[in-house]
């Protein structure tokens, strides 16, 4: 039973794996989420589901605080894939609006489940009516549709409730289709299938007295006894029960050899079914119809150019491409397909190729055009016409004038054809649209480096770079396989340096072929310079570059100037507000000129409101930009506008957009912080919501922030540095997470390096106060405590911008080396800092954090009395995270007070603050507190389980001392539940990576293990 689609040859699976096909062709439904929220969509049947029913569905009580606007970003991109030729400006016909909802419109048919669904009424009917085979074929057929575990792909609460529920459905058809094949006597087919059945499910009764009895049927007595005492075992060990009364009454006639449990004889309305005999092949009819007799048979031109002999790759898009353009006749059409993509992408080269395997399929021939849309003088369509009017036989004498004229002709010479044509480098679609044929047997292909949206019927292929593997092939293929193969590694780095590129790694292939004396490694230092990159892509009349520069001549001064400082930032990618920013220009008229970029496929979008360039593009782009400043220099003009030394302008306004953006992240992060307000923000940048949006603005942007600091690192004067530094420091809540810490580490020392060169005290003491917390994320305790002082030395000089927050990070460290008295006065000293700048929120954190080293001097009381002060305040201020901070260490201070409920509860309520904000570093501290405090309660597999959450996240995050402490925790948990072996290991293991990060936890969990005990 297929599964046949009519919404534009639309097919859905739920059955399995979510998928969507388009005329056999599988579509990219995108992320889990958005696969998850078209599941809904199916399975709701067209009727319509809210906004909030779709985030209970997908998120459930993990929501995310803008979930809705997710969910509208999916919900567009669902759109984008299942009617890609909708315009933006066209009502949306299969997943429409439905009040403040959404539904998916589709007919019967298209989802296998609606199928699934048919054939089991199909099969009641016929079992009910008397034909069980008929029943039992159509189930069969049903069952056919299930192709995995249902849902597969989806997440989400709602995935998960259908996914029970279509498995349950899946395995109550299957029982009563083994049912059905008994009956009809089929029991010894039916055996190996309930053997695996039953293997999966070992307690379905159901499925367990099927197999008895086609044992018992096949004379296999034993087997089917041994099979109620497997189960009847598997019963009592997972359940508790003893089987149910039907199997056990089975198990009974079976031992007694009951004459009811012989197969039935078959009733006269249950013949065999033969199956029916091939129709008669109808005669078959001329492939063209004769025009009149003694009409000249028109000419079969075979104008494709010859094909390329070693073709790689491309298996699924050609297999697209061949099924969309098979498509005969129907309402649909002529087939047309656009395929576009970068210069050098291939997509000639795969057009060619589509054609000629396609080649039995067009008898009456094959036209071929080069437009050269892209060159100076791009082919006028009047003309194309001509040439193809000439090819079908015309004279030229009498092939009229007008472009109408051609056009028209043109098809009605193609009607009651089969004729493929092949319209190639095409500029827009004003220059394709008249070159189509009209008649249903033909199709067309049209290449370009544009996206041709508006060309009308015509189905979009955009033809992205080769895979790795393939572009190791072709580059094997051209250069001598055995070549390659013997260094495989050497070549990999090759055709990444080539950026995977068709032309670029056929152009270095074949340099390699030529000079018998290099090698592939040889190749990879000369691909490495990235100024040199393009110039070692030249061999023969073959340049990427010059590919690359017929798209560039066809920029306006806007788009080109664009394409040039685009190039310039370090970073992955750009937002639109970022490029706002470089580009100077309104956020709307930014992404305009992002968007028509694309279109012209000089930039990629990889997701919605983000830009990226190909690596070979953004080289070229670079070196256009560098060459267009030397034009200005020598007072030389440019058709496509020069940038005229507007490139470190750009970067600097890229810089001021991060900085501005990430001070409003640091604000919300560090509620009180007064470190924000004195950074030096000279623009406009993003605006924040909440500290949750704040936050994952910085780690979505973060490749981004780095590249623009080590761009500014490059500074050669002080104040130019100052904000790289300033930035580096404004995104200090990442530190929180756990992340990027190497990546802080080389920005921080590169910043630093060049504040030295130059003399900025005040880039410097940033730096020197970042490495110091990176440091301490590592337990270098006594290189971080350096680097806290070597900042307060720098802030002597009047720069006090972290003076408070480094006086508290040397309290902790002190604490954490156990120096608690020195630690309470660093703390003090922090106090009155924050006390003569106003930040309260500062003074509440030095009183949360005093009360551990309190606790250890034996001053109970005030241990208790600053976490409680501490954490009043922060409540009082409105501070979330502050909160939630105070409420850790309050709690860890009542656990060892033995005030155990109190500390849980506070645990709890800061763990679920971490975790939504996605503070890995403080949600394992929690997690090893909140074990801690089952351990000391007794209650060892609360603890257990608390512990390998803490050193999963520790683990996860790269955090070497956190895992050391939830080692040491899981090691004592396991210790209470008996289990000695894994906790003598988990110990082991503690103590070792104390040993290596010069902890002195090492010393006393060594003692502990020479005692050989563990205590609670």
């Amino acid at each position: 039973m297929a599964v046949h689609g009519s919404e534009d040859g639309l097919r859905f699976a739920v059955l399995g794996p979510v998928q969507a096909w388009r005329d056999g062709t599988e579509l990219d439904l995108g992320t889990p989420l958005q696969r998850s929220i078209l599941a809904m969509l199916l399975l709701r049947e067209s009727r319509a589901v809210t906004p909030a029913e779709m985030i209970d569905a997908v998120w459930g009580e993990d929501a995310p605080p803008r979930a809705l606007g997710a969910l509208r970003t999916y919900v567009s991109r669902l759109r984008a894939v299942l009617e890609p030729g909708r315009s933006p400006r066209t009502r949306p016909e299969l997943l429409i609006s439905v009040g403040r909802g959404y539904a998916l419109r589709l007919n019967g048919g298209v989802l296998d489940l609606t199928l699934f669904d048919r054939g089991l009424q199909e099969g009641e009917t016929a079992r009910r009516a008397g034909d069980r085979a008929a029943a039992a074929e159509s189930l069969r057929a049903s069952l056919a549709l299930c192709t995995g575990e249902p849902l597969a792909g989806a997440v989400g609460p709602y995935a998960e409730h259908q996914r029970d529920r279509l498995v349950e459905r899946r395995m109550s058809v299957l029982e009563t289709l083994m049912d059905l094949d008994l009956e009809l006597g089929r029991h010894a087919d039916v055996v190996s299938e309930l053997i695996a059945l039953t293997a999966d499910h070992p307690l379905r009764e159901r499925l367990r007295a099927q197999l008895m009895l086609a044992y018992y049927r096949c004379g296999r007595q034993a087997d089917a006894l041994a099979t109620f005492a497997d189960t009847r075992a598997a019963l009592i060990e997972e359940l508790g029960i003893e089987p149910g009364p039907d199997l056990t009454a089975l198990h009974q006639r079976i031992l007694t050899g009951d004459p009811g449990l012989a197969p039935a004889p078959l009733p006269a309305a249950d013949p065999v079914r033969l199956a029916p005999a091939d129709p008669p092949e109808p005669a078959r009819q001329p492939e063209t119809a004769e025009p009149g007799a003694g009409a000249p048979e028109l000419p079969r031109p075979a104008q494709l150019p010859a094909a390329v002999n070693d073709f790689t790759g491309r298996r699924q898009i050609i297999a697209r491409l061949c099924t969309l353009l098979s498509t005969q006749g129907g309402a649909d059409g002529v087939p047309v397909a656009a395929i576009s993509g970068i210069g050098g992408v291939g997509k000639t080269t795969l057009a060619v190729h589509v054609a000629h395997t396609l080649h039995d399929l067009f008898p009456d021939g094959q036209l071929y055009a080069d437009l050269r849309g892209y060159g100076e003088e791009p082919v006028a369509p009047e003309s194309v016409l001509a040439a193809f009017l000439r090819a079908l036989g015309l004279p030229a004498d009498i092939i009229p004038d007008g472009l109408a004229e051609r056009s028209a002709l043109f098809r009605s010479l193609l009607t009651d054809r089969r004729m493929l044509v092949l319209l190639d480098n095409a500029r827009d679609a004003a220059q394709v649209s008249h070159l189509l044929p009209g008649s249903t047997g033909c199709a067309a292909i049209v290449t370009s480096r544009g996206k041709l949206a508006d060309l009308a019927a015509a189905r979009l292929v955009d033809l992205d770079v080769m895979e790795p593997d393939e572009a190791l092939t072709l580059f094997g293929t051209v250069a001598g396989a055995e070549r390659v193969a013997a260094e495989r590694a050497a070549a990999m780095d090759v055709v990444a340096a080539c950026g995977f590129l068709p032309l670029a790694v056929r152009i270095v292939a074949a340099r390699l072929a030529a000079r018998a004396s290099w090698t592939v490694a040889s190749l990879v230092p000369r691909l490495a310079d990235e100024r040199r990159r393009l110039d070692e892509m030249r061999v023969g009349n073959l340049a990427v570059e010059a590919t690359f520069a017929l798209g560039y001549g066809q920029l306006s001064p806007a788009q080109a100037r664009a394409f040039r400082l685009l190039s310039l930032p370090g970073g992955p990618d750009i937002s639109v507000g970022a490029a706002s920013a470089l580009l100077a220009l309104h956020p709307t008229d930014a992404e305009d000129i992002l968007e028509s970029l694309v279109d012209a496929s000089l930039l990629e979008a990889p997701a919605p409101g983000r830009y990226r360039f190909h690596d070979l593009l953004k080289l070229f782009a670079r070196r256009t930009g560098e060459r267009a400043e030397a034009g200005a220099e020598r007072g030389a003009g440019s058709t496509t506008g020069s940038a005229g030394g507007e490139g470190p302008p750009a970067l600097r306004r890229l810089l001021d957009f991060y900085l501005a953006s990430a001070r409003s992240a640091h604000r919300l992060a560090y509620e009180g912080s007064t470190v924000a307000d004195q950074l030096a923000v000279t623009g406009p940048g993003h605006a924040f919501g909440s500290a949750d949006e704040a936050v994952a603005w910085l780690s979505v942007e973060a490749e981004a922030l780095f590249a623009s600091i080590a761009q500014a690192s490059g500074a050669e004067e002080a104040g130019a540095l100052l904000p790289g530094a300033d930035l580096l420091l404004a995104m200090e809540p990442l530190l929180e997470s756990g992340s990027h810490a190497r990546e802080f580490d080389q920005r921080a020392k590169e910043v630093l390096a060049a504040a030295r060169r130059l003399g900025d005290t005040s880039s410097e003491l940033r730096c020197r106060y970042v490495l110091g917390r990176v440091l301490f994320g590592a337990n270098r305790l006594a290189e971080a405590e350096s680097e806290f002082r070597a900042s307060l030395d720098l802030a002597a000089g009047g720069d006090r911008i972290v003076t408070g927050e480094a006086m508290n990070a040397l309290a902790v460290v002190a604490g954490r080396q156990r120096r608690h008295v020195e630690a309470l006065a660093w703390f003090d000293s922090a106090r009155r800092v924050f006390r003569e700048v106003g930040a309260r929120g500062g003074e509440a954190l030095t009183l949360s954090y005093s009360a551990r080293d309190h606790l250890f001097l034996g001053q109970q009381e005030e241990a208790i009395a600053a976490a409680e002060q501490g954490l009043a305040v922060f409540i009082e201020l409105g501070f979330s995270a502050g909160t939630a901070r105070a409420r850790y260490h309050l709690g860890m201070i009542l656990s060892r007070v033995g005030r155990l409920n109190e500390a849980v509860h506070h645990h709890a309520e800061c763990l679920a603050f971490f975790r939504a904000s996605r503070q890995r570093v403080w949600e394992q501290r929690v997690c090893s507190r909140l074990a801690e405090t089952f351990i000391t309660a007794g209650r060892f597999s609360d603890a257990t389980r608390h512990a390998e959450q803490a050193l999963t996240v520790s683990r996860e995050i790269g955090h070497p001392y956190g895992e050391a402490l939830s080692l040491w925790v899981l090691g004592r948990a396991l210790a209470g539940l008996g289990n000695t072996s894994r906790s003598h290991d988990c110990l082991e293991r503690a103590h070792d990576i104390f040993v290596r990060l010069g902890a002195p936890e090492a010393a006393d969990l060594r003692a502990l293990l020479d005692r050989d005990h563990v205590g609670n």
